[in-house]
């Protein structure tokens, strides 16, 4: 896969990395990997408006909302999505008491965003930034499961900022090509 950015540079994405594992990216004679760290460097290259480096308090926001995100919220949705979506159809049951204890941690995790919300347009401040971009993965597959609703109903600022950024061109688009079902009900994984 090539990415190629304003200033002519190409990305090269590989399966190479020392962990094994995807994703990495070969720029040159730098060889990154972890998805967060090549994001970065990406935008750092062609959009680093959405890091803020520019701004030490609003680039710290960024990077304080990323990490709530990765050690925060990632950790709570992945048992959620894992036994709701994907055990379906790798047959295994699902567990339901750990959905139920990871939507409670879910809902308290939330009023911390709620409350952030409440004060800002975005995340980190009132600017678009990669916060956002990390939370799409995870929010995308909790948003098929049956507890989306009502967990996301029940916090009015982070439901418009989420429906904010779902209604993004870009977003759609990124959104298209990620199916519900991690692709195991059409068998196109990605």
């Amino acid at each position: 896969m090539h990415i190629h950015g304003q200033t002519n540079t190409v990305f090269r994405l590989n399966n190479w990395q020392p962990f094994g594992q995807i994703p990495a990216l070969q720029d040159g004679d730098l060889t990154l990997y972890q998805s967060r760290a090549i994001a970065r460097y990406i935008l750092r290259k062609l959009k680093p408006e959405f890091l803020r480096e520019g701004n030490l308090r609003e680039s710290a926001m960024v990077d304080a909302w990323v990490d709530v995100q990765a050690h925060k919220l990632e950790p709570i949705l992945l048992p959620i999505v894992v036994n709701c979506i994907i055990n379906q159809f790798v047959g295994r049951d699902r567990d339901q008491d750990v959905v139920d204890e990871n939507i409670e941690k879910l809902k308290k995790l939330l009023e911390v965003y709620e409350a952030r919300l409440s004060t800002s347009k975005y995340l980190a401040g009132d600017f678009l930034s990669f916060a956002e971009f990390t939370h799409f993965a995870f929010m995308r597959y909790f948003m098929a499961t049956e507890y989306y609703a009502d967990v996301v109903d029940a916090y009015p600022h982070f439901k418009a900022w989420w429906e904010a950024l779902l209604s993004r061109p870009s977003v759609k688009k990124v959104m298209a090509g990620m199916p519900p079902d991690f692709g195991f009900g059409s068998g196109k994984i990605p």
